[in-house]
């Protein structure tokens, strides 16, 4: 959030600065991303490397991996990449902290964040397919590409549902619920991208927004009632979909190409969280139906 203090090295940076619920942290997230994340952005508070340069050279850290994947150097080089791409998260997460903890966040940066992202891994999965081309024939790239759109699917049902239930429970700032400052901060191809990642959203998060209008006209005491129940509703869904994160793809991608299968990463991605994002999609729109059932309208406005 804009104007929050610097967070002490020695102190864990809290989930109101990091948006981070505590209660969604992954043991890699826990115990070695996020702790790693705030360590280099507490370093890099005082410099004058921006979130921004954060983003965009975490993104390069992916295009990097990619390029070991696809080196056909053998296991070496595909647990260098494996290493460097498990780097990326570490990265992922400083650019946020640093945002915050400087008082530089914004809608800009999260679009530059999520730009980069998409964009490097993007790459990532061009060379995944050139690689599984090699073995299978011209098939490798359709289906590996059809991984990658898999995954952008997954990944923004895990993260929309992520970061709402941090909105709704914690307070933690997000693209939708600084929408009007995303769109007019969008450029050029940005703002394609930043009206399709919600157009996106919304469409995998159906009842969200109905959610934020209640939590809006509420007073403070229905407030807290819906926080209660979003926390009992929507909470196991949120937590069930936590291997639609990047941080298990990461993993299973490495370990595929460590072992010279890249058909692996298809059949995980395009068949195994294909399957586990459809029975989630549905529990999803139901719990947070059950928590506006729940919560009538108080204090309307």
């Amino acid at each position: 959030m804009r104007g929050a203090p610097r967070v002490s090295k020695r102190e864990s940076v809290p989930a109101h600065v990091t948006g981070r619920p505590p209660e969604l942290e992954d043991w890699l997230n826990r115990r070695l991303y996020h702790p790693l994340s705030a360590r280099l952005a507490n370093a890099l508070a005082p410099t004058p490397v921006t979130p921004n340069a954060v983003s965009v050279a975490g993104g390069a850290l992916v295009v990097l991996a990619a390029g070991l994947y696809a080196s056909g150097l053998g296991i070496a080089a595909a647990a260098a990449g494996l290493g460097i791409h498990m780097a990326w998260h570490v990265l992922d997460g400083a650019d946020g902290d640093l945002a915050r903890m400087t008082g530089r966040a914004s809608a800009a940066g999260e679009i530059v964040d999520g730009a980069s992202d998409y964009l490097s891994h993007l790459v990532l999965y061009i060379a995944l397919a050139s690689v599984l081309a090699d073995q299978i024939g011209g098939a490798g790239w359709l289906l590996m590409i059809a991984a990658g759109i898999a995954r952008a699917f997954q990944t923004t049902f895990y993260e929309t549902q992520r970061r709402q239930y941090g909105w709704w429970v914690h307070g933690s700032a997000w693209l939708r619920s600084g929408e009007e400052e995303a769109l007019g901060a969008a450029r050029g191809p940005f703002g394609g991208l930043t009206r399709l990642y919600l157009a996106v959203s919304d469409w995998m998060a159906r009842g969200g927004r109905a959610l934020d209008t209640r939590f809006e006209r509420s007073d403070e005491a229905g407030r807290e009632a819906l926080r209660k129940e979003v926390r009992r509703q929507v909470l196991p869904v949120v937590r069930a979909a936590m291997p639609l994160s990047s941080n298990i793809r990461t993993i299973v991608i490495g370990i595929a190409m460590i072992a010279g299968l890249p058909i692996l990463i298809v059949v995980f991605e395009l068949v195994v969280l294909s399957l586990v994002l459809a029975f989630l999609a549905d529990r999803a729109e139901r719990a947070i139906a059950a928590v506006l059932a729940a919560q009538p309208p108080t204090n309307s406005r």
